[in-house]
């Protein structure tokens, strides 16, 4: 018997593309149980790509015959790379969380390019997903994931994962050994209690000790590659991993390390961590891995992280002639551009207008898993999207997330990735008086799911009490709804934006056309560049308009 890894209407993995021509994409937030209000062991993902189409993906659980096999495709072309054994059982999956309440997340960092290994079998996608169903703790999912790629090697260049479960997150960095060697180096560190961490597309993990595997483990050869490969001379103990195997660039500091910068200036104010480093060509400074917040965090402080775009410091993206009359805090790729002779760039923030999806993951140790693990799942642009409360337990993905529902190629309505998309490219236009509209819709849904919380998780344990099924149904047909409701609102909203804002106009909320005019400081920037050819001038021959006559009225 063989198994496929990615089943459903179509082939998952061909509409999954993320290239490695995408740089600088997603961004990941790691919260540990003592960091967050409720005990929650939470972290983020922006799945940030220009070609990847945002939808759900689910693996029910499964048993399977000793000589099953799986087909693996890579996550970011497609391709068919070969078979791997299947595990006799497997657990289910709802997007990048299964039902033991583990989640991953990843974002891909450039490694030295001799380490990239064409040959492999496993890519880092195929990698998240096979541990997701193979893993019933953080912990294990680490030792899941050494195991296959020193079984099938690794494929992909340099990537930073995130792993959680209802009691630890960890931070796990992975390099490939090259085309002529198996398997892949690696370290990860445990998110100490009440701590936070952060990656953005630049490995974070430097220095790490060597003798404490309650909180640090590493592949057993991460030193000793180095070395042989010239990359580490000196003492063990000096061993740092970022400098070995993927040395700084300008381009790591200013498009990711400044969103970590971003997330630890916002979270603990009281550090006072200047991002001036962040502009210099030569700085020795360097990030922490992780800082103690200066307040715990609650599920909508995290998804407020995830929607940043550098507001109130020198990046603020929504300053300046680039974000346009309307303060849009997006710039239109290329990143990098030239004006004469030297090259500039656009800043990246954490909320990108080319999110595929994003989620927040609650792992919480004191219920059971289908319960315990919550998916807050969005669509599109972290700024505009509503994040929708996905369990861990439930039978299928909600109709307008599923897999097959539209694909990047494929418009539909009943797709939320297109709505979402249909709704923030709108407001694209006259973003600053969209958003707003938008986030009310964003903030009443959200306020709303976070108060029904615990009123549908208590339900649900009953039912669990009384059969786990149960409470999976329920918990399948209650993320469907919320979702459904969502997807129609939103809908309905396109329509309310382009009857308030149609031609650059405003009607008021009596309905009445306004026409608002461009802010003063954008009237200053036109006059500046043609002042002369826009000035409004008198004919000779010009007659003067009639003054309004002043109304007569008796008293």
């Amino acid at each position: 018997m063989k198994t496929r890894m990615f089943t459903g209407l179509s082939i998952l993995i061909i509409g999954l593309l993320i290239t490695l021509g995408t740089a600088w994409a997603c961004t990941n937030i790691l919260v540990s149980r003592g960091a967050s209000k409720d005990g929650s062991v939470m972290i983020t993902y922006a799945a940030d790509s220009h070609s990847l189409y945002g939808e759900l993906y689910h693996w029910p659980a499964g048993t399977h015959q000793p000589d099953a096999q799986v087909d693996i495709y890579e996550w970011d072309t497609g391709k068919y790379l070969g078979k791997v054994k299947q595990q006799s059982v497997t657990y289910s999956v709802v997007g990048n969380m299964n039902e033991h309440q583990v989640a991953i997340a990843e974002t891909t960092f450039e490694a030295r390019a001799e380490l990239v290994n064409p040959k492999a079998s496993m890519d880092y996608g195929s990698l998240i997903y096979l541990t997701l169903q193979r893993s019933k703790s953080a912990r294990e999912a680490i030792r899941v994931m050494d195991d296959l790629t020193k079984e099938y090697g690794y494929r992909s260049q340099g990537e930073s994962f995130s792993i959680a479960d209802p009691d630890e997150v960890w931070i796990m960095e992975m390099v490939g050994k090259g085309p002529k060697e198996k398997g892949a180096v690696w370290v990860a560190r445990r998110v100490p209690d009440g701590y936070i961490s952060a990656h953005a597309n630049s490995p974070r993990i430097g220095t790490f000790p060597l003798n404490d595997k309650k909180n640090c483990l590493y592949s057993e050869d991460v030193i000793k590659f180095a070395k042989k490969k010239g990359y580490f001379k000196g003492k063990d103990r000096d061993f740092h991993f970022q400098e070995a195997y993927a040395p700084k660039s300008y381009g790591a500091l200013r498009f990711c390390e400044a969103r970590v910068w971003n997330v630890f200036r916002r979270v603990a104010p009281s550090l006072k961590i200047s991002g001036e480093y962040l502009k210099q060509e030569d700085s020795d400074y360097k990030l922490p891995l992780w800082i103690k917040p200066d307040s715990k965090l609650s599920v909508s402080d995290v998804m407020a992280l995830m929607r940043d775009h550098f507001e109130g410091t020198d990046f603020d993206l929504s300053k300046g002639v680039g974000a346009g009359p309307f303060k849009l805090p997006y710039r239109w790729r290329p990143m990098t551009y030239k004006v004469g002779d030297q090259t500039y760039l656009h800043e990246r923030a954490v909320s990108t207008q080319q999110t595929a999806f994003s989620f927040v993951s609650q792992s919480r140790s004191w219920m059971p898993g289908p319960i315990g693990g919550v998916l807050w799942f969005g669509l599109d642009d972290t700024y505009s999207t509503v994040y929708l409360p996905i369990y861990a337990g439930i039978n299928q993905p909600p109709e307008n997330l599923r897999v097959g529902v539209g694909s990047f190629d494929e418009f539909s309505w009943d797709s939320a990735f297109w709505v979402f998309n249909f709704v923030s490219n709108f407001a694209y236009s006259r973003y600053q008086d969209m958003i707003q509209d938008i986030q009310k819709h964003q903030r009443d849904f959200e306020s709303m799911f976070l108060a029904k919380q615990d009123e549908v998780e208590k339900a649900a344990l009953k039912l669990y009490e009384q059969a786990p099924e149960l409470a999976r149904n329920y918990l399948t047909d209650y993320s469907a709804e919320q979702t459904r409701r969502v997807v129609q609102r939103f809908r309905k909203l396109l329509t309310e934006l382009l009857m308030k804002y149609l031609d650059g106009n405003l009607r008021d909320e009596h309905g009445k056309v306004t026409h608002p005019p461009y802010p003063e400081e954008w009237y200053q920037r036109i006059v500046k560049e043609k002042s002369e050819l826009l000035k409004m001038k008198k004919l000779k021959s010009e007659i003067e308009p009639t003054p309004t006559p002043k109304c007569e009225c008796n008293p």
